[in-house]
């Protein structure tokens, strides 16, 4: 047994695995119904997260009570926990682009690329990026210019001194640069080489063989791979609920349906219905089309807004910002004896604790579509050019919102984002004071609905994987389970505290799997070297 497993562990090609070789290696799967169930992962997980939605949704109170303790307790005391973790990735990532070990490549020497360059990136933005830049990209820098006695404004910088107009935007780019993108980076890198180099099931437990060996078959490996379960549900839940608020809040505008839990329900089921639709068609025919389709509405509606609020502007202000966001990113970074405490742990360390809970989501998505790229070329993509797209979003959307504020302007955005807190108005408020709202407003809820499908469509996938020990063709009912819950999930939360038990919910899980995604940097490490020894 052991020496097959040696030789499996070797063997480049992962595509030899099926049901009888995992069975005779102790992967100890069964097929009960026609499905292919990775035993103690699934039922452990499944019926934690049944009974956690029963319970949420039996009693309310006492949930809203307890999310509402939780996320700023946890982001309190675990600042200095997360954000060291979030540096280390960063550190490690850009390490990759410039050592020799960058020259791997993923899934052997003479392995091609499964997707072109549009095709990949679309399908890892729409992924990674999801719902959060429609949901933030006004929101968040125009809260911080402009919150109350400016106690979220990062590193308490004051805005009225000149060359801090866009202090707001450069702390949001923080949250969606390189830090952020670092995490997703080391969990799909690590995920890629131990599948597609390595020959192991691509799924979390297989990223510990150099530490664990043979235990990855046992209960070292059920219990990763479930808290990966758990990490990734509840972190794109969370992105599912706020999607849900935002398209709530977007009826209202376009069509005059009033926001109310009942809206938000039946949005979530509706929607989570069309994501089945996508499940059921398949990754090239689901997934990368309306990835695709995403995108070209994405950049639709940037286009307009570029253009709407000035090209010249627009491009001067992001130079300006970036020059600044480099700048100050090794402040920002730091966890120590920091007097700016609202958007350090109100956001900086619950904003970590997400992405980490995410990662395991976006990772295993992003390294299922990048066999054939090299090391280097797949830290650049998956680092680099989204943090300097996101960058240019946000300073786009929330730059021009801050430009309108200062003027006097941009009611809809004061009325929701400072005189009363409804973040899920901010981008239609932002969009009123643009030219043609009637044909904009139903655009962009449209997009918002499509991030909203390819995010379920993309975690389903992901935690099916997981959950059917690392196959990646498990049967198609499996992710229509596993998309039903997700949406039960996003409910069950809702209802049983808002927002804030959405992000509760995503910082109690991101914080424990913080200490997976370090160990993977040493186990990715160990793995690159003996392929590059092999070039």
């Amino acid at each position: 047994m052991s020496d097959t497993r040696t030789k499996k562990m070797l063997d480049p090609d992962p595509r030899i695995w099926d049901f009888e070789t995992e069975y005779e290696l102790g992967q100890d799967n069964v097929r009960p119904f026609g499905l292919d169930i990775h035993n103690p992962v699934f039922v452990i997980s499944s019926l934690l997260i049944i009974a956690f939605v029963l319970l949420a949704l039996a009693n309310q109170e006492a949930a809203a009570t307890f999310f509402g303790w939780l996320r700023p307790w946890l982001t309190s005391n675990f600042d200095w926990f997360l954000v060291i973790s979030v540096n280390i990735m960063l550190l490690f990532c850009l390490a990759l682009i410039v050592l020799p070990l960058g020259s791997v490549r993923i899934g052997g020497a003479d392995a091609t690329p499964d997707y072109s360059y549009a095709g990949w990136i679309a399908m890892m933005f729409a992924a990674g990026i999801g719902i959060g830049l429609l949901f933030f990209g006004v929101l968040e820098p125009t809260y911080y210019n402009f919150s109350e006695g400016g106690g979220a404004r990062p590193l308490g910088i004051d805005i009225n001194e000149p060359g801090n107009e866009y202090i707001g935007v450069v702390g949001t780019i923080h949250h969606w640069g390189l830090a952020a993108w670092s995490v997703y980076a080391v969990v799909g890198l690590t995920l890629a080489i131990f599948a597609y180099n390595k020959g192991l099931p691509m799924t979390l437990r297989s990223a510990f063989y150099p530490i664990l060996g043979e235990r990855i078959w046992g209960w070292w490996g059920h219990i990763i791979d479930t808290l990966a379960v758990f990490a990734t549900l509840f972190g794109l839940t969370t992105s599912l609920g706020l999607g849900a608020q935002q398209v709530a809040f977007g009826l209202n505008e376009v069509v005059g349906i009033e926001p109310s839990n009942t809206v938000v329900v039946v949005l979530i089921i509706g929607i989570t219905a069309i994501a089945l639709g996508s499940v059921l068609m398949g990754m090239d025919a689901g997934v990368k089309r309306l990835s695709e389709i995403n995108m070209i509405m994405a950049v639709a509606l940037f286009l307009f807004v570029l253009l709407a609020t000035g090209i010249g502007t627009a491009l001067t202000r992001y130079a300006d910002v970036m020059v600044d966001y480099v700048a100050l990113l090794p402040a920002l970074s730091n966890p120590f004896g920091r007097e700016d405490t609202s958007f350090f742990h109100g956001w900086t360390t619950f904003y970590w604790a997400w992405w980490i809970a995410w990662s395991p989501f976006v990772g295993m998505f992003i390294a299922r579509i990048s066999r054939g790229r090299t090391v280097r070329e797949f830290i650049l993509c998956a680092l680099v050019a989204p943090t300097l797209v996101c960058a240019l979003w946000m300073s786009t959307f929330g730059g021009a919102a801050i430009d309108m504020l200062n003027a006097g302007g941009a009611e809809g955005v004061r009325a929701t984002v400072i005189d009363s807190y409804k973040p899920e108005g901010a981008l239609f408020g932002f969009l009123k004071e643009l030219p043609l709202y009637s044909i904009v407003s139903p655009i962009a809820l449209i997009l918002i609905v499509i991030f909203f499908v390819t995010s379920s469509d993309s975690g389903s996938l992901v935690i099916d994987t997981i959950t059917a020990g690392g196959k990646m063709d498990a049967p198609v009912v499996q992710r229509v389970f596993w998309c039903t819950l997700e949406g039960l999930v996003a409910i069950a939360l809702l209802l049983g505290g808002g927002l804030a038990a959405l992000q509760g919910a995503a910082v109690s899980t991101g914080i424990p799997f913080t200490l997976v995604v370090l160990a993977m940097c040493w186990c990715v490490y160990i793995a690159l070297r003996s392929e590059r020894a092999k070039i």
